[in-house]
Order: C-alpha cells, then sequence, then structure tokens
C-alpha cells in the first residue's frame, strides 16, 4: 500500500509517498481502506518534529480518515466487510489502508459523500469534547478563535445550535463574513484590538466560554475576556507554549483556565466521544442545522502542497487528501 512518509523533520516538501505492508487488524480492531485523510495542524507540528504520536501509535502522520471497512478483527461486532465509515485517529491517516480501534469508527451522516466525510469527525470530536468539557451552555456567550478554521468553522455553528452566543476572531474580511454566514453574532479581525472588542460586544460583562487554539499569545487577553465563572479551554498552541498568567485576575473570576488534547485520550474516553458525534452531531448536519465548511481537495501526491496550503494562513474550512 501507498503511504506518506516524512524523509526528515522539516517543511513540507520532506512528505513523500512510500510503499509499506498493508496491515491486518488485531483483536478489537478494524482494517479500512482509506478514500480520504483530513489534514490537521497537528499534522504540521508531527511533520516539524514537533507532536510525535503515542507510544506505539503508527509514525504516518493523519488523524481521521474516512473510507470503507476492509477486515475484521476478532471481537468486533456491528460492522461488515464494504460498509462506509469515518475514523478518529491518534495517527497513521496518510495511508490506503490505516488499522483503527472499532470504538473509534462511525457511520458518515447521512447525505455527505465520503471525502467531505473526511473532514468532518475530528473537528467535531473536538468541539463537541471541548464544550462538553466547559459546559457551554443556552444563553451564554462563546468566543471562538480561529473562527474560518476547520475547528472554527463547525464550532460556530455547533455552540449556535446549543444556543449559546457566538463571537468570533478571524484575519480578513472574507473571512469575517464566512463566520457571521455560519451564525456567529459578532466577528472581529484579530489584526486590531479584539479583546476591546470582546468587551464592547459583551457591554465589559466577558464572555462565559473561549475556545482558543493560539495558547501563550493570547493568555493575558483571554483572561481578561472571561466573565465570572467563566472557562477558558485551550485547545492549540500556535502562539506558543509559555504565557503569563494574572491569579489574581483568575481567582477574582472565579474562572477555570483548562487544555485538553483528543489524541491522547484512552481509548474508552475517544469511544464515548465518537458515539457523541454520532448521535449529536450527524442529525444535525442531516438535517442542515450544521453546513459543512469550505473544503479544498488535493490528491494524495500533492500532500506537501496540502501542507503548504494550511501553513500559508489563507485557507478556510477543511483541506482533505483524496486517495
Amino acid at each position: 500500500m501507498r503511504i506518506v512518509t516524512v524523509t526528515a523533520a522539516g517543511p513540507a516538501e520532506n512528505l513523500v509517498i512510500a510503499d509499506a505492508p498493508q496491515p491486518t487488524p488485531a483483536a478489537g480492531d478494524v482494517l479500512i481502506s482509506v478514500v480520504a485523510s483530513g489534514v490537521n495542524r497537528a499534522d504540521l507540528l508531527q511533520r516539524q518534529g514537533f507532536y510525535p504520536p503515542p507510544p506505539g501509535i503508527s509514525e504516518v502522520i493523519g488523524l481521521e480518515v474516512s473510507g470503507t471497512i476492509a477486515a475484521i478483527g476478532s471481537d468486533v461486532i456491528g460492522w461488515t466487510v464494504g460498509e462506509p465509515c469515518v475514523a478518529l485517529l491518534a495517527g497513521g491517516g496518510y495511508a490506503e489502508y490505516v488499522i483503527v480501534p472499532a470504538g473509534q469508527v462511525i457511520r458518515p451522516p447521512a447525505g455527505v459523500d465520503l471525502v467531505s466525510a473526511a473532514g468532518l469527525i475530528e473537528v467535531a470530536a473536538t468541539v463537541v469534547s471541548n464544550f462538553d468539557h466547559v459546559h457551554l451552555s443556552s444563553g451564554e456567550t462563546v468566543l471562538i478563535h480561529g473562527g474560518a478554521g476547520g475547528i472554527g468553522t463547525f464550532a460556530i455553528q455547533y455552540a449556535v445550535a446549543l444556543g449559546a452566543r457566538v463571537i468570533v476572531t478571524a484575519g480578513s474580511p472574507e473571512k469575517l463574513q464566512l463566520c457571521r454566514d455560519l451564525g456567529a453574532d459578532v466577528a472581529l479581525d484579530y489584526h486590531d484590538d479584539w479583546a476591546g472588542g470582546v468587551r464592547a460586544a459583551t457591554d465589559d460583562r466577558g464572555v462565559d466560554v473561549i475556545l482558543d487554539v493560539m495558547g501563550a499569545k493570547y493568555l493575558e487577553d483571554n483572561v481578561s475576556c472571561l466573565a465570572a465563572d467563566g472557562r477558558l479551554v485551550i485547545i492549540g498552541l500556535q502562539g506558543g507554549r509559555k504565557g503569563t498568567l494574572d491569579l489574581n485576575r483568575l481567582l477574582t473570576k472565579r474562572a477555570i483556565v483548562t487544555a485538553t488534547s483528543l489524541r491522547f485520550r484512552p481509548l474508552a474516553q475517544k469511544a464515548a466521544i465518537c458515539t457523541a458525534v454520532a448521535e449529536r452531531v450527524w442529525p444535525l448536519i442531516a438535517s442542515g442545522t450544521i453546513r459543512l465548511a469550505p473544503e479544498t481537495r488535493f490528491a494524495a501526491t500533492e500532500v506537501a502542497a496540502a501542507h503548504v496550503q494550511l501553513e500559508s494562513g489563507t485557507n478556510t474550512g477543511k483541506i482533505v487528501l483524496v486517495w
């Protein structure tokens, strides 16, 4: 089978197509014949040598795929060979075949083709698990950074479906308009004083929840934007790992700062999250309540170009590799 491998940690040009033996599923696993692989920012970090997979997981990049069941390990029930599926992975997705624990494999949403479906499960699982983690509720206000990206375009719509008021940041007039079109109540250019814009939009009350992909760069401003009993959940480190935190400000607001990683969760947690996505999110997509994000497709042989596009900062929505 063909896989994408990294010749050395570094730039996108180090991604090449190589041959590898086709794996065989063990007990509790399924083998998926991959139709398409989602491309995520974590993939860029792994390629650069900054985000290795958990112990025992394939070194091949890739956290989500769509395809069909090619083989079934013992003790797996509920699947037959040839059925369409999508899967959440800890690694191995940039390949024509991948082994996945059966609990992380679900059927795609009704009415969505398999290529588009490849870019859904990772963002859905990330957003659902994190909004559950910080208990985003109807009537609350949420700030979503990177509103025009794969995570952001889904998070806006899911937050609206939960009954929340949505404020977003993005980096261009076109991206800001996309966020509004998806349901954002307030869209702020991150090149400007977005923190001041958040306070103005909330009459200085602040927001109840922040979903943050930036990390250190936004830490102080994020805390300043939290309302009393607010919750900041950090899911990305695009703006660095180490920042300054005013503990007194956090204390007086009774606020929470937390951070999560989907990739390193135990298998049982991942399986529960995938079940929640199938039960809660897929019906919203099937009904049109949540629309698919803008999507850019690359042939798997053009994987380097796909990474360059995602790194450029100009991309909106999702990028998928088609096998």
